[in-house]
């Protein structure tokens, strides 16, 4: 062994950490402050307990929003199609549900566009004329 040995004896004080921010305005906490005489300050925050968005006042959008008059409407199934449809099914004698079975699609889908409920889409459209070998959409 190379020279003396010694240890080293100076104390180690172990510390709580300081409380939190959270804890800081723990009801226990300010009670605490409160009895001990402390100086505790409050302040109220903008919109605190209102229940409202910061973005629930009106804005220049939403105005413009509320005066346009346009009355907007998706397009709907047109009646020569819900016809052309139906009429394509009963010549080839097939139920609305096979006939949503064979283009994959929901049974609901065909009633949705025999009642002109549909909003239409042409890739279903497509599939209706491949299903049925007729031709649904534009000139006969």
């Amino acid at each position: 062994m190379a020279g003396p040995v010694s240890q080293d004896w100076e104390p180690v004080v172990l510390r709580k950490k300081a409380p939190t921010a959270a804890a800081r305005k723990d009801d226990k906490a300010v009670n605490a402050a409160r009895r001990a005489g402390a100086d505790i300050e409050t302040m109220k925050k903008h919109n605190a307990a209102t229940n409202k968005a910061a973005s629930s006042s009106t804005s220049l959008n939403t105005k413009r929003l509320d005066e346009d008059t346009e009355n907007l409407a998706h397009d709907r199934v047109p009646t020569e199609l819900k016809k052309a449809i139906m009429q394509a099914w009963t010549e080839k004698k097939l139920t609305q549900a096979q006939l949503a079975q064979i283009i994959n699609e929901k049974p609901q889908v065909i009633q949705e566009y025999e009642s002109g409920k549909a909003i239409p889409n042409q890739q279903i459209i497509g599939k209706l004329e491949r299903a049925l070998g007729a031709k649904l959409r534009g000139k006969k």
